[in-house]
């Protein structure tokens, strides 16, 4: 049941994530195969490392063909179906959530599943939800979101506290991923829609001193 949960968490994430990667990639004017290489990158970066630092080898995105086949699914409609996509209301920014959602709380069950204390398998999860969108905006060198959005890692860590509160609870696993995965995603949307975020410093876009 947990491992079945896992599987399909963890390829609707992949799908999700690898759709707002196809998305950047067609908006900076790549070719298919940089748009698919995007596209995979967005979509399993987290999973990878988040697989690697709990010891999980070789990583599901590289041993299962799965992961591969959705990433190039997302990859191919969006660059064959652009337009039906850009469709949607921002339609990075609304994959980026759902995968953000559904990679946080994937990654607290499988850090937990693999004996992490509480504390680590909650930030284990906030990263498996930011490292597919870290290594996109890298790819087309522009700020990572994590680091400039509303309420990103936050929203990512508070779905996957969720998780964890859960197993320590005993509440079914289902009842727990959902309300993580709602949760994070709500934070997020409300976050872009209604500009929340943390405080910013105060020296903020002030110039360095001369030296």
């Amino acid at each position: 049941m947990t491992h079945m949960l896992l599987l399909v968490l963890d390829l609707i994430g992949t799908f999700v994530f690898a759709l707002s990667g196809a998305v950047t990639g067609v908006r900076r004017k790549l070719d298919l195969f940089g748009v698919l290489v995007l596209s995979f990158a967005a979509g399993n970066a987290g999973g990878i490392t988040r697989d690697l630092l709990i010891g999980a080898t070789p990583p599901a995105a590289i041993a299962d063909w799965r992961y591969l086949g959705v990433s190039v699914l997302a990859g191919m409609v969006t660059f064959y179906r652009y337009s039906n996509i850009q469709r949607w209301r921002n339609p990075v920014q609304m994959s980026d959530a759902a995968g953000l959602a559904l990679f946080a709380v994937a990654g607290a069950q499988k850090a937990l599943a693999h004996g992490l204390n509480p504390v680590m398998a909650a930030l284990l999860g906030m990263l498996s939800g930011v490292g597919g969108g870290i290594l996109r905006d890298v790819l087309v060198t522009q700020i990572p979101t994590v680091l400039r959005a509303d309420l990103y890692a936050v929203a990512a860590l508070a779905g996957a506290a969720v998780v964890v509160l859960g197993e320590q609870f005993h509440v079914p696993l289902v009842a727990t991923t959902l309300t993580g995965a709602a949760l994070c995603f709500g934070l997020r949307f409300m976050a872009i829609r209604h500009g929340w975020h943390l405080p910013v410093s105060r020296h903020s876009g002030m110039e360095d001193p001369p030296v």
